[in-house]
């Protein structure tokens, strides 16, 4: 049986919480120091544990420790200051955020059985006032105490929090994106807390957010989730004279039942469902995010001693923008200013101290004005001793494209030979001089951000290790590079969408390559011209698209296992619609063409998301594989059950899976008849009628009628006015 120490840490305020003082949720990220042997054979780890609290009126209560159980045995907690880290401005106590810290040295002794656990626990209240009816809470975290063989290390948990107070409008609610980052690399998993379930929300376990299925409610809802870590593949732990392992999730696992996890961290928190909006579009009554705001789940680097700044810009047009939410570490500095036109701004100043090195802090923000707030985008920043070297770099902005040179006199004591971009897939090159490389706007791990006036496209460069080393002599480095298009000239002028081409390579299939094309017919022989980008559609109009590999490898096939449409062209936005899935057909307009192993046409009529959405793109995910291996994904076609999917096995012939997307298709609409206008049916039916009287002999007939009707009508009169007088006479004469 493996030895590992699980640590359940559970926190609450001392007394709970006032009438009038709600929380608002939490979370706790912790560091373990490593394991020391002492002469008694005993072992003594350090843990240290940061937690933040959300609230109203107050967020400074003193959190009460207390360590129950067997496994409780020496050590004592070392409580650090509860420290208020954000607060509105408005006096309306809206929001608060504080941090605080405890560190406890553990003590065991070798050998010691498994069964023994460390609890820190207790229960405090007192929730919002909430649709959940939620009262008491409790937040713990489990912490598996052993070094991991992979990194010669203690694990350390995923990384997480939010603002102190989500508001959402009723009808606005599609998605809530949390922050789900682990630092070792591990597959992080978000579930509820057992046996709690949320009317019409779901949650994507694996990107870790939560979906509304139809309108929630107008209050607070009550979110309290568990993140757990868990190897990519079999992973040994040792500790303690024993060790034991930590095995990958399979696809079979459900909920949060499987594998032991490393450990497993809490975050909770509420989300204020307020009434719908006439408008749910990001830059009218909801701020929306302008550059240079980082995307969301970036990573950042800074340095202990060193300022570090963050700069945030968001505009509404029918609102204002009062303050910014922050969730983010103790002693920064936050700076709001007005920009006019609707646009406002926010920078963020912090100096990490020595505590903070090799530490991952979480930074959260919103931009609210009094009737809703922006969407919540996290960040990541990685504390090292040193600035990371950014080198001197010089970037090109082309339409399609963005190209990076990198002096090599500006990278001293930088291991040449390792540095990849953001997809590892896609290589560098150098000359004696420079490093250079050349990335596509969809390709090579290059992320698209909104950024309101403009559409930001960026990569990096970084160093890796090699998977098997134990020490580097070798400095790291960050270069992040990026190009703005202002979206006023991004169709049409400076930078095209549409992309064709996708090169890609890989160890045991060298370098390959797909192309996707939108063509003019059936016979798929015309291209669209890139010029025509954003093609223009109508609804339930065909689309002909087709994708074509390309490898020097003379025996290869092209198999797509999904096509999925989405109102951008990120193939992992929520919203999407899957056109073939795991090899399977799933829209009944579909049909393919296969022209030979590695070429493949689609036709399928189009369509457009419900609601304010007119974009389309689409995105396939693609795999080449070795012809005729009966072990590879191309072999097995069509496969109905996810869990009859099998892992990709670096000996089953084919490439990784590769996403290339097509776009965008506009859909326009058509022009319908106006209220003073007849109808389609009614201008065929009276198509003969308006082209007789549109020609010269029917205008003729026409005013000869008219005229005959004229003096019909004098005839009539006539006749009737001289009976009449007639019969007058008569009665004049019979009254004699």
């Amino acid at each position: 049986m493996g030895v590992s120490i699980v640590l359940v840490l559970g926190l609450s305020i001392a007394v709970c919480h006032g009438a009038n003082i709600s929380f608002y949720g939490g979370s706790i990220h912790y560091k373990i120091s490593g394991a020391i042997p002492e002469a008694n054979s005993q072992w003594t780890e350090e843990v240290q544990f940061k937690y933040r609290e959300n609230g109203r009126e107050t967020c400074e209560q003193q959190l009460s420790w207390e360590c129950v159980g067997g496994g409780c045995r020496g050590g004592e907690n070392r409580q650090g200051p509860v420290v208020l880290t954000d607060k509105d401005e408005s006096g309306q106590n809206l929001w608060c955020q504080s941090e605080g810290n405890v560190t406890r040295n553990f003590s065991r002794e070798q050998n010691t059985p498994y069964s023994e656990f460390y609890i820190l626990s207790n229960s405090g209240c007192c929730w919002a006032p909430n649709v959940d009816g939620k009262t008491n809470w409790t937040m713990q975290a489990d912490v598996d105490l052993g070094l991991r063989n992979d990194s010669r290390t203690p694990n350390t948990p995923p990384v997480t929090t939010t603002v102190p107070n989500l508001r959402v409008p009723q009808n606005c609610f599609l998605g809530l994106p949390l922050l789900a980052y682990d630092p070792d690399g591990d597959d992080v998993r978000c579930y509820f807390s057992v046996n709690v379930t949320h009317p019409n929300i779901t949650l994507d376990k694996v990107t870790c957010t939560l979906h509304a299925t139809s309108l929630l409610s107008i209050g607070a809802h009550v979110f309290e989730l568990t993140l757990q870590d868990h190897p990519t593949t079999t992973t040994a732990v040792s500790g303690y004279g024993a060790s034991y392992f930590r095995i990958p999730l399979n696809e079979s696992s459900v909920d949060n039942v499987g594998p032991a996890p490393f450990g497993r961290v809490p975050l909770q928190f509420a989300v204020e469902i307020q009434p719908a909006l006439s408008n749910c579009l990001p830059g009218h009554i909801r701020p929306q995010f302008l550059t240079p705001t980082p995307s969301h789940g970036d990573v950042q680097h800074a340095a202990v001693g060193d300022l570090y700044l963050l700069e945030v810009r968001a505009k509404t047009t029918k609102a204002k923008i009062f303050d910014f939410q922050i969730s983010g570490p103790q002693n920064m500095t936050k700076t709001v200013t007005d920009e006019g036109f609707g646009v406002s701004r926010l920078v963020l100043g912090w100096t990490p101290q020595e505590s903070d090195k090799k530490q991952h802090i979480p930074i959260c923000f919103t931009a609210e004005t009094e009737q809703s707030q922006s969407e919540m985008r996290c960040i990541v920043v990685v504390v090292g001793k040193a600035v990371t070297l950014t080198g001197n770099a010089k970037v090109s902005c082309t339409p399609n494209g963005i190209t990076i040179v990198v002096s090599k006199a500006s990278l001293p004591k930088v291991d040449l030979n390792r540095l990849v971009l953001a997809n590892p897939s896609c290589s560098l090159t150098s000359n004696q001089t420079h490093i250079m490389g050349t990335v596509s706007l969809n390709s090579c791990g290059t992320k698209i951000e909104d950024a309101g006036d403009f559409l930001v496209f960026k990569n990096e460069i970084n160093t890796f290790d090699a998977p098997s080393a134990v020490i580097t002599r070798r400095n790291s480095i960050i270069i992040g590079f990026s190009c703005r298009y202002p979206k006023a000239a991004s169709v049409h002028n400076q930078y095209q969408l549409y992309n064709s081409n996708y090169m890609f390579t890989e160890s045991s299939f060298g370098t390959f390559g797909y192309t996707f094309d939108t063509f003019k017919d059936s016979n798929f022989s015309k291209k669209v011209d890139p010029s025509s980008y954003p093609v223009e559609v109508k609804l339930l109009d065909t689309l002909y698209m087709g994708i074509q590999a390309q490898s020097d490898l003379p025996q290869v096939q092209l198999f797509v296992e999904s096509c999925k449409a989405t109102p951008d062209n990120d193939p992992n936005e929520p919203l999407s619609y899957f056109l073939i899935r795991d090899g399977c057909l799933k829209d009944e307009t579909l049909k393919v063409h296969s022209a030979n192993l590695t070429e493949f046409y689609i036709e399928v009529q189009a369509f457009k998301f419900t609601g304010s959405y007119d974009q389309v793109y689409i995105s396939c995910s693609v795999i080449l594989c070795e012809v005729r291996n009966p072990n590879s994904r191309c072999a097995q076609g069509c496969v109905n059950q996810a869990s009859r999917r099998r892992r990709r096995d670096i000996h089953d012939g084919e490439t990784g899976q590769h996403y290339i997307t097509q776009g965008p298709f506009h859909v326009v609409k058509e022009d319908l008849p106006r209220e003073d206008q007849p109808s389609a049916d009614e201008k065929i039916s009276s198509a003969p009628t308006v082209q007789f009287l549109s020609s010269e002999m029917g205008t003729k007939v026409f005013a000869g009628l008219f005229i005959f009707t004229l003096m019909l009508l004098a005839v009539v009169v006539f006749y009737f006015v001289k009976r009449h007088r007639a019969e007058d006479r008569m009665a004049l004469m019979a009254s004699y």
